[in-house]
């Protein structure tokens, strides 16, 4: 699998694994790199070492020009959230200090959050992080069991323990707040979620922000579906909530406005579904079949089923999706 540096002056809006993602809401979505270590047995994006649908990663070269970029949309919103997350591991990117620093000195931006599986995470990085101004952790952790961890990370060498004491660090030790995500798996770690609940009431998760966030477990198209796991449709989902709420005594369900999560206006992304414009290739595309192109230096477009199209080359293209200002186009 390459590796792929985006460099200016491409934009960096438009694609779903790297630049910045607006959903019209006022949080932004920054994604400086679609990495990751491990090959999670039940990952929505087929991310990993162990990737079957993946030809390319990426990496944000110069994180100046991915706070620009969140600037001219965040501009447009009023006060927003800058949720530094991806189709991979956010702490792979070199230069997430820097990323978390220009974000913060953004006027436009109100809190910068980190989405992680924490395995990166250590007590010298942590300390670079709130001197940056970092927020939030989002920690996505899914069994405190240190066999189970490894199985769902896929990976042999993966250590929930350094996990633990990162995230417990973070809660006791820094200014920074700390909220748990586990990912219910039904059969799989029902008995693990409220042991994690109990663990981050222990720590101290949670001072500004709900200290916990359940996640539903969602089969995805493309995704990995772990043997054995049924996806339980979203009323029972609920029932099961409210049963470990009453065991944990405590909140599992936060609200969007725990969040300051409101509604707020969409940047104007030039291009809208069916559209047929020309674009020119810039990077190889993320999967199978795909390069990527960009739209006058504005907006980049997936362009798929490419075969034959090479860096360079311009080419008429419809627009067949545009959900999100991500852009999917097809050859004419």
């Amino acid at each position: 699998m390459r590796v792929v540096f985006v460099n200016p002056p491409l934009p960096l809006i438009g694609h779903i694994a790297f630049g910045v993602i607006d959903r019209g809401t006022s949080v932004i979505q920054v994604r400086p790199t679609s990495i990751c270590g491990l090959n999670c047995v039940f990952c929505s994006v087929d991310a990993g070492p162990y990737s079957k649908r993946r030809v390319s990663e990426y990496i944000v070269r110069e994180p100046e020009q991915l706070v620009e970029w969140a600037g001219r949309v965040a501009s447009i919103k009023g006060s927003v959230e800058a949720l530094i997350d991806g189709v991979g591991e956010p702490l792979t990117y070199p230069w997430i200090v820097e990323l978390v620093d220009g974000l913060k000195r953004l006027r436009s931006i109100r809190s910068v959050a980190l989405e992680t599986r924490g395995y990166l995470l250590t007590r010298r990085l942590v300390d670079r992080l709130e001197e940056a101004g970092l927020d939030r952790i989002n920690l996505s952790i899914d069994a405190l069991n240190p066999e189970l961890a490894r199985r769902l990370a896929g990976v042999r060498w993966f250590n929930v323990e350094r996990v633990v004491e990162a995230a417990e660090y973070v809660a006791r030790e820094t200014s920074i707040d700390l909220h748990i995500a586990p990912l219910w798996l039904p059969g799989l770690n029902d008995d693990e979620i409220p042991r994690i609940i109990e663990w981050g009431l222990r720590i101290g998760a949670g001072r500004k922000w709900p200290p916990f966030g359940i996640q539903k477990y969602v089969a995805h198209k493309y995704g990995r579906k772990p043997p054995g796991v049924r996806e339980v449709g979203w009323d029972e989902f609920y029932e099961w909530l409210e049963r470990l709420e009453r065991r944990v005594g405590v909140s599992l369900r936060p609200r969007p406005e725990d969040f300051g999560f409101r509604s707020a206006p969409r940047y104007p992304v030039s291009l809208r579904r069916g559209d047929k414009v020309r674009v020119e290739v810039v990077l190889p595309g993320w999967m199978r079949g795909e390069m990527i192109g960009s739209y006058k230096k504005r907006v980049l477009v997936t362009i798929v089923g490419s075969r034959g199209l090479e860096p360079g080359d311009r080419v008429p293209v419809r627009i067949i999706r545009d959900k999100d200002g991500i852009l999917i186009g097809m050859p004419l």
